[in-house]
């Protein structure tokens, strides 16, 4: 189990079902990192994130894929 399956886990819990879509600062809580971290993550397209609208949202399972690609990344180091 990831750490976005816990956070979302906990989220569907208390709202209902499993977001589909996060805040940028529900992500940030996911990778445990703060808010301007996770926008600079972003701006660079390390975390992969969408508009809608004027709204930007980061998909569920976008803090997982990040964290197996840094996992992955130091392995190889």
């Amino acid at each position: 189990m990831s750490v976005t399956d816990l956070d979302t886990t906990r989220l569907a819990k208390a709202n209902g079902p499993a977001p589909v879509l996060l805040t940028v600062e529900e992500a940030a809580r996911c990778l445990r990192i703060g808010r301007t971290t996770c926008y600079a993550l972003i701006r660079t397209g390390e975390l992969e994130s969408l508009t809608i609208g004027g709204l930007r949202r980061v998909p569920a399972d976008a803090p997982a894929a990040y964290l197996a690609r840094r996992r992955a990344e130091q392995r190889a180091a």
